[in-house]
């Protein structure tokens, strides 16, 4: 452990991905901000405090780290996921199932739209047909979401409100337009042509591809320039620029965030009654960490009569899978024991569907006293459950009252 350790510590103070090896077994792959101070902290006197069992396995079975440095955060987190993608480490495949993380796509379209979907999503709801390229998977939809951001200034391309002028007359500028993300698709400043040389450059990039990306922009500028096209030429010689000085700072805070947990979308369940009148249940979302709002759900309970919880449940749970369009969560989260956990079970057998349900069992002041569900879900994602299980109680309450209230003053 000693020597691994001194690798560590010798490591530089810049960006890059590390990997963790036994003899010449490729254990573990991960990026950092800094390659020292990360390496360095999986032997810290709080290891088992801060990693999970199975990264704590790996550090036993570890007896050397090499690394490769990158000029960027950004650069670090999409070499790490080709690098994984390519590889299959022994941990990074035993850590998450590839439907829980994120992808990034782009659509078969004359000017492709980029997403980020999950990959439950890119499995089971998205018609193959419709995907132009895939790259991933990202654990951490919040970085990515965050990389995106960076990206999409270097180069712009169509957002999912923007209607390219060849499809409709008088179509108006989009937002991203106004704010310099679009490269004029709504406007028909871009080709489909140029549009397509933009996808190819963002497919370099994700890749991992950035010196044969530098190498194409610089090609194309001296061709720009040489037939005259100098504005072109300049938009080119900006590109590069930036590329060679990525402000990544918001990408860094990302990664603080996230640590090596990976992130997950946890779907919240709860009903709400008065000794079974006006009964309603919620749905909540927790996404990466936090609420995601725009997703929360309402529902009337409609086939139920008198309190009976675990049928209320297996209703809205029944009536949620009708939406394949609403993106599958890694773990359902429930209010209460094993009656309540075993009704949604059986919802989700019916329906052919395949993710973890956890319960928070509440005692008789409801307080929550225990969860039950798989253990490797409890032991990963304890803190996430319980922020759902309250916030579902706290939405369908508030829905409960409102409710109520609505019936009282007619």
């Amino acid at each position: 452990m000693s020597d691994i350790k001194k690798q560590a510590s010798s490591l530089p103070d810049t960006p890059g991905v590390y990997f963790f090896k036994s003899g010449k077994e490729l254990l573990y792959i991960g990026k950092a901000t800094s390659l020292r101070d990360r390496a360095g902290s999986y032997f810290n006197s709080d290891l088992l405090e801060t990693r999970s069992p199975l990264i704590q396995k790996m550090i036993e079975e570890a007896d050397s780290v090499e690394h490769r440095e990158t000029g960027s955060v950004l650069e670090a987190l999409i070499l790490e996921r080709n690098l994984i993608k390519q590889k299959q480490p022994t941990y990074n495949t035993r850590e998450k199932d590839n439907k829980s993380a994120s992808y990034v796509i782009f659509t078969d379209e004359e000017f492709p739209q980029v997403k980020i979907v999950r990959g439950r999503e890119l499995a089971t709801t998205i018609d193959p047909d419709d995907v132009q390229a895939s790259f991933g998977p990202y654990p951490s939809r919040r970085q990515l979401d965050t990389a995106r951001e960076i990206i999409r200034k270097i180069f712009p391309y169509r957002g999912r409100k923007c209607t390219p002028a060849s499809e409709k007359e008088g179509t108006k500028p989009c937002f991203s337009y106004q704010i310099g993300l679009c490269p004029g698709v709504c406007t028909g400043e871009v080709s489909a042509d140029q549009y397509a040389d933009t996808i190819e450059n963002l497919s370099l990039f994700l890749n991992g591809k950035t010196a044969e990306l530098k190498e194409k922009l610089t090609d194309d500028m001296k061709t720009t320039a040489g037939a005259k096209e100098f504005e072109h030429a300049q938009a080119i010689k900006e590109r590069l620029f930036s590329l060679e000085h990525i402000d990544d700072v918001a990408l860094i805070e990302a990664e603080r965030v996230v640590g090596d947990q990976a992130d997950l979308r946890l779907e919240g369940y709860d009903i709400a009654h008065l000794a079974g009148e006006d009964m309603v249940g919620a749905m909540v979302v927790l996404e990466d960490g936090y609420a995601k709002k725009s997703d929360y759900r309402k529902f009337i309970i409609k086939t139920v009569e008198g309190t009976n919880d675990p049928a209320a449940l297996a209703e809205i749970v029944c009536r949620r899978l009708g939406h394949p369009e609403w993106p599958y969560p890694d773990v359902f989260v429930v209010d209460g024991g094993k009656a309540q956990r075993s009704a949604v079970l059986a919802e989700l057998s019916d329906a052919g569907v395949d993710i973890p349900v956890v319960a928070v069992v509440k005692d008789d002041k409801h307080k929550p006293k225990a969860i039950i569900g798989p253990g490797r879900v409890i032991e990963g994602s304890r803190q996430q459950i319980m922020i759902a299980n309250s916030e579902s109680h706290r939405f369908a309450q508030s829905f409960h009252k409102q409710k109520r209230r609505k019936r009282f003053t007619g």
